[in-house]
Formats: C-alpha cells, sequence, structure tokens
C-alpha cells in the first residue's frame, strides 16, 4: 500500500509529502561536523530527549537544551547558531503562507458530512479535539481515523502510518480489521502500520511522545491519537492542592504535541472527557471539557460531541481558528463511523 511504497525514501522527502506548514523535516544529524564544534556524542544526548530535528532544537526553549546533561552553555550556542543556519524562523508573507495552506492535508472521518463541516476532514499539523460524554463516538471515531489516515491522498487519506497512545484500555484491534474491509484495504497491512502503545500514568504518557518523536524521524506518519489526554490527570493528581502542578504538567505535555505537529506534518487527535457543572441548569451546559484553558488554547480545532437518536451521534465545532460553529450527524456502525441513520 502507500503507506509501505513510501518507506525507502528519505524523511525530509517523506515527511514534505504530508503538506501542512512545513516542507519536510531536517534531522539532526545535519548539525554534526562541519566545522560546527557539534561531535556525535552530542547528537546522542539530544536524541535520547526527544530531539531528532534541527526543528525541534529551535522550538524549544534555551533552558531546556541547557537541562540536557552533557551539554554545556556554550554547546547549546553552537547547537542554535547551526540549527538557525538551517531552518529560518523569520517572518513571511500572508501570500507564502497561504500557497502553503492550499497544499494542507486532511483526513477523512468516514462521514461525508463530518468531512463537509471541517472542509474535507482532520487538519494535519495541528491538534484537533474531541470532547463529550462517555459513549458519544470518540474512541470509535478514532479507530476510523487510524485506518482511513492510511488512505492514498485522492481518497482523503494522508498516506501514512497511525501512532496511538491508549490511556483508558479502549483499543481493539478487530475494529480496525473490520473498517479496513470497508475500504477495500489489507486488514493485515492496515494493522501494521498502527503501533499502539498502552500509557499507565501521566509520566508514561509524556514519555512516549519521546519515542513517538524517534518513530516519526526513521518513518512516516500521518496520524497520532491519544485516548485520552486528560484521563490519567484525573487520577494521578487530586484536589485543589495539585492543581497547579497537573496544569504545568499538561501544558508540557501539550506543548510537546503540538511540537509534534509542527515539524512532522502529522494529524494529532486528542481526546478528552467531561465534568459536570454543579451549577449547569436550563440556560447553561450540563458539562464542561475538563482541562480548563490550558487544553482550550493549545487545541486548533475543539470537537463537541453528544448522543443524538439511536446509534446516532452529533458534533459541533465548539472552536476553530477558520471553521463556522456548525453541526454534523453521523452513525456508529459495524465497519465505522458512517453517515448518519434515519
Amino acid at each position: 500500500m502507500a503507506a509501505t511504497a513510501m518507506e525507502a525514501m528519505p524523511t525530509t522527502e517523506r515527511q514534505g509529502a504530508l503538506g501542512g506548514e512545513q516542507t519536510g523535516v531536517i534531522l539532526i544529524e545535519r548539525l554534526e561536523g562541519n566545522g560546527t564544534g557539534i561531535t556525535a556524542a552530542d547528537v546522542k544526548k539530544l536524541k535520547e530527549k526527544g530531539y531528532h530535528t534541527v526543528e525541534s532544537c529551535i522550538h524549544a526553549p534555551k533552558k531546556e537544551l541547557e537541562a540536557v546533561k552533557g551539554l554545556s552553555e556554550n554547546k547549546v550556542e553552537k547547537i542554535l547558531e547551526a540549527a538557525y543556519k538551517f531552518v529560518g524562523i523569520g517572518f513571511q508573507t500572508a501570500t507564502e503562507l497561504y500557497k502553503q495552506r492550499q497544499d494542507l492535508i486532511y483526513v477523512t472521518t468516514g462521514c461525508k458530512e463530518l468531512d463537509d463541516i471541517m472542509q474535507g476532514g482532520i487538519e494535519t499539523g495541528s491538534i484537533t479535539e474531541m470532547y463529550g460524554e462517555f459513549r458519544t463516538g470518540k474512541t470509535q471515531l478514532c479507530h476510523t481515523l487510524a485506518v482511513t489516515c492510511q488512505l492514498p491522498l485522492e481518497q482523503g487519506g494522508g498516506e501514512g502510518k497511525c501512532l496511538y497512545i491508549d490511556t483508558e484500555g479502549t483499543f481493539r484491534p478487530q475494529r480496525l480489521v473490520e473498517i479496513a474491509q470497508r475500504f477495500n484495504m489489507d486488514p493485515q497491512s492496515v494493522l501494521d502500520n498502527v503501533n499502539y502503545a498502552r500509557a499507565f500514568n501521566s509520566d508514561h504518557q509524556m514519555q512516549l511522545l519521546l519515542h513517538a518523536a524517534a518513530m516519526m524521524a526513521e518513518s512516516r506518519y500521518a496520524l497520532l491519537i491519544v485516548d485520552s489526554a486528560t484521563a490519567l490527570y484525573r487520577t494521578d493528581y487530586s484536589g485543589r492542592g495539585e492543581l497547579s502542578a497537573r496544569q504545568v504538567h499538561l501544558a508540557k505535555f501539550l506543548r510537546m504535541l503540538s511540537r509534534l505537529a509542527s515539524e512532522y506534518g502529522v494529524a494529532c487527535v486528542i481526546t478528552n472527557q467531561v465534568v459536570a457543572c454543579v451549577d449547569g441548569g436550563l440556560f447553561g451546559p450540563a458539562s464542561k471539557p475538563i482541562g480548563g484553558n490550558i487544553i482550550a488554547h493549545a487545541s486548533t480545532t475543539r470537537l463537541s460531541f453528544r448522543k443524538g437518536r439511536g446509534e446516532n451521534r452529533v458534533v459541533k465545532i465548539a472552536d476553530s481558528p477558520c471553521l463556522p460553529e456548525a453541526e454534523a450527524t453521523f452513525s456508529i456502525q459495524g465497519h465505522g463511523v458512517d453517515s448518519a441513520q434515519d
């Protein structure tokens, strides 16, 4: 299939085909030698901390690079100086950015009505948050996206693999087989192209992003799913006394997720739980997504899910920098997310 055929291509070419706001990544090894004073040992230390590309060094605060064991302040200066020669981070015209976004790739959700209100599907290069009560279809849509991201570009896919971080134990590979059959895809190839990991605590969840960065630097990925991004934070941190620590940790996790989306041009999809509003009533929402302003600001697009009639579910665009508020109805079928049933 398309994703497998891309394996032999250089990383910069593979990632560039994804579109988004970048044309490819530059591997961290490019900084080594050439009179930069950067050695293979320095590169190894950076990679151990999740810095696999030149862009990742530029995007990180200087103090984070200085915190890497074995790197002096002078060495960090040399790394940044060399990195800036490879990547321009200055201004560009709106015209240039507009042209880049014309090539942006969207991953189909499997439901035409939902794709329509999102102008094509899930946007690559950014974070899309899906929140709602249990049994509203969030995890089912994640399973469908794990398959559709492997489709060819002309069929609404991203021609890439999927990374799936599961924090609630709800991932079921047999669902991928059923969905693959719907799209006439080889079930075995679909399963091989989904890399799954179960996170058991919030620190482990953060560590898995470091592994994800290493995998993206080696192969072509179109989608990164975290289902759910907030579940472990609700158990690892409790009470108002730990609220500040929780939000700081969550903000760091989301920042790294945003960095991966930007560097590799992948679509990052996170699900979020909700909490009941004790003061909600006739004039206010009965529930709200957890995570507060931290997760609200980190997400580029926010989708609100609620139950409909029977197997139907309703999705509303709650927040987006370019999409108007709109609703779409979809259904959950044996073959994944599909158009609503009468």
